[in-house]
């Protein structure tokens, strides 16, 4: 049985949000920065501490095992200890560890530290996440939140490398880590002045055994694929490791249904719109940290750029990032979420082929410059889908447990596509040595990276569509019971699906000034807003759905995520929350909506309206429990002058496109069920 999860207030909302949204980027951003600086440094940080090559990559490796390994501890501790309290004690570890990584002489030192960073970056990154949610509800305001954290979290991936070259060649490698330490003390400050307590924490107990069964089992994991790429697949200690961690996820996977407190409670996959977010989330991942790798590798080994030069040739895939999240919100809400994210991914893969066509004695301008804005352009576009499509809808209490999840897949994803990549570009070198000069097949292997990266990310477009279908109701059979409407025929779904499309391009666009307002009745002595009785069209059908009442209430009642599952509303936006009061906007059969919520009674009743192209719309939905499903009863009525005019067509139109929407609101809802 699971214990009650309540949330205390802790402090009021932000008076300015903006600046706590800033400060939160920038702890995300540094996260991102700290993932990358190490990496065109390298050679020289293991004469600097005495490491081998083959040691140079634990530098690395540490930041990164740690990192994955303890994101869903750190998404945890965040929702029972509290969320700015997690981010704040993050961000001093953080730096603590990157003064020490600076002052480091021994190589032991050196990876110590990398790995108290990483456990830093394992308390920051999900924590700030779940706090940004927290500032911005559902609708416009989220959607520019996600647009900010995918713009810095390209931008600290690509900036890395930059100030890693610029230290590096003006300062030498330590000031590297002490800029990281310096930067997040600065953090550290906007963090404690502008970032309210909105969140305060979670009750329940800490799922100590999971959270260890799992910690230990993505430590196998990580370990176990990055040692693959120096020791080889076949390495005993390879293979250990990987197999333990397949029997450690399974156990993980038997202990967490029997929790009261389960680190990953069945609720948080409720919709299944986080599950597939951070399946798509880990494939990307796979394809990033790999770029991050391999094309500075490429600049600097074959082009012969310096450290410096191969740090500013990230400046353009960078701008590129930035620029594709400021505006991935817009051309999600213009083209739909699937669309934005298929041609995202499509994007970004089409840079990664034109990557493959590198040469040995290309340069930068005719090889590299043009790739990166594709890539960056795509990237950051296809990571504002899948990090929204990763904490939308999620309980209030498990905003942090999402946002550690989603960077846990996109981390974990990161390492078995970096050792997959890197043992495949391995033994393409070593095999083209044989009869190339040693340039020509280093860039084959970088070659055959990059058109694999590709083809991930093709099939990535795929998957996106596949889900997409799946939840589409006009790929699945369902059954819809109807009530009467004003129509007496009963004309064919094809013949109802065209008219409102069709007839929008007829209306008047003046809107007319003799509306009629929604009816106030009385019902049991409560107040209840209707429909006009007396409209010329009114429409009433109803669905038995085999769903939860909570998870049918949320989806519809989700206005921002409408796109996502209804296909005849490819747009929406909601104003601020969802409150009698409040507007929306959405877009329908080619015609742009704006209603205002006249009535609201959580889980049972939702009514709004407005008006459009002369058509006066008031449309009320009612939510009935029955046993283990839900009736869920809509009717809307339809007045003004151009519906008078063509009655007959518009209730067809009408009836069609409530029938569709109803029909895809079962589908969606038993599909999560």
């Amino acid at each position: 049985m699971n214990l009650p999860h309540t949330r205390t207030a802790e402090a009021p909302p932000a008076a300015r949000p903006g600046a706590a949204l800033a400060a939160l980027a920038a702890a995300q951003f540094t996260v991102m920065l700290a993932t990358s600086i190490v990496n065109v440094a390298l050679p020289q940080i293991g004469a600097g501490v005495g490491l081998s090559d083959g040691g140079t990559t634990w530098v690395v490796n540490a930041y990164g095992l740690a990192f994955g390994a303890l994101l869903l501890a750190g998404g945890r501790a965040a929702d029972l200890l509290g969320r700015r309290r997690v981010l704040v004690l993050g961000l001093a570890l953080f730096a603590v560890a990157s003064l020490t990584a600076g002052l480091a002489s021994s190589a032991s030192v050196l990876i110590a530290a990398r790995a108290v960073q990483g456990l830093g970056a394992a308390a920051i990154a999900p924590a700030a996440l779940a706090l940004a949610m927290d500032l911005f509800p559902p609708g416009p305001g989220r959607g520019r939140v996600l647009g900010v954290w995918g713009a810095v979290s390209g931008a600290g991936g690509a900036g890395g490398v930059l100030l890693g070259g610029v230290l590096t060649q003006a300062w030498g490698w330590p000031w590297i880590f002490h800029s990281v330490a310096l930067g997040t003390a600065l953090v550290l400050v906007a963090v404690v002045v502008l970032v309210p307590r909105t969140a305060g924490r979670t009750a329940g107990r800490f799922d100590l055994l999971g959270t260890t069964v799992v910690t230990v089992a993505l430590t196998c994991l990580v370990w176990g694929l990055t040692t693959a790429r120096g020791a080889g697949w076949t390495d005993a200690r390879v293979l250990g490791s990987l197999v333990g961690a397949a029997v450690l996820l399974a156990a993980f996977a038997v202990i967490e249904r029997r929790r009261p407190d389960a680190l990953l409670p069945p609720r948080l996959f409720a919709t299944g719109r986080v599950a597939a977010g951070n399946l798509m989330m880990a494939l990307l991942g796979s394809v990033w940290i790999a770029l991050f790798f391999f094309l500075p590798l490429y600049q600097q080994q074959v082009l012969g750029m310096s450290p410096l030069t191969t740090g500013a040739g990230q400046l353009p895939l960078a701008a590129a990032n930035m620029l594709g999240a400021a505006v991935a919100p817009r051309v999600s809400r213009r083209i739909g979420a699937t669309t934005a994210l298929t041609a995202a991914l499509l994007t970004e893969a089409a840079g990664l082929l034109w990557l493959s066509r590198i040469s040995a004695d290309g340069g930068y301008v005719t090889d590299v410059l043009g790739p990166s804005v594709l890539v960056g352009l795509g990237l950051s576009v296809a990571f504002v889908q899948l990090t929204s499509l990763s904490v939308e809808g999620v309980p209030p209490q498990d905003a942090g447990l999402a946002g550690g999840l989603v960077n846990t897949t996109r981390q974990v994803g990161g390492a078995i596509g970096l050792a997959a990549l890197a043992t495949l570009a391995g033994s393409v070198t070593a095999h083209a040595s044989v009869h190339q000069p040693h340039l020509e097949a280093l860039t084959a292997g970088y070659r055959t990276a990059f058109t694999v990266s590709a083809s991930v990310l093709a099939a990535t477009a795929l998957l996106a569509l596949f889900l997409a279908r799946r939840a589409d109701p006009r790929t699945t059979s369902t059954s819809t019971s109807t009530s009467t409407s004003t129509s007496t025929s009963t004309p064919t779904r094809r013949t109802r699906s065209a008219a409102l499309p069709q007839l929008s391009n007829r209306l008047n666009p003046s809107p007319i000034t003799d509306h009629r307002s929604p009816i106030t009745v009385t019902t049991e002595g409560t107040a209840m807003i209707t429909i006009d009785e007396t409209a010329p069209v009114i429409v009433r059908l109803s669905a038995t759905i085999d769903a939860p009442l909570t998870t049918v209430w949320d989806l519809h009642t989700d206005v921002a995520a409408w796109p996502t599952w209804n296909p005849d509303i490819p747009q929406a936006e909601l104003d601020g929350p969802l409150l009698p009061g409040n507007a929306f906007s959405w877009r329908t059969h080619g015609m742009n909506i704006t209603s205002t919520v006249h009535e609201l009674v959580p889980g049972e009743r939702i009514v709004w309206g407005g008006t459009v192209q002369g058509i006066v719309g008031i449309h009320a939905w009612t939510f009935e429990q029955t046993g283990a499903g839900v009736v869920v009863h809509t009717e809307e009525s339809w007045g003004g002058a151009p519906v008078e005019a063509a009655a007959d067509e518009l209730a067809e139109a009408l009836h069609s496109s409530l029938e569709s929407w109803l029909m895809s609101l079962k589908s969606r809802s038993e599909h999560f069920a």
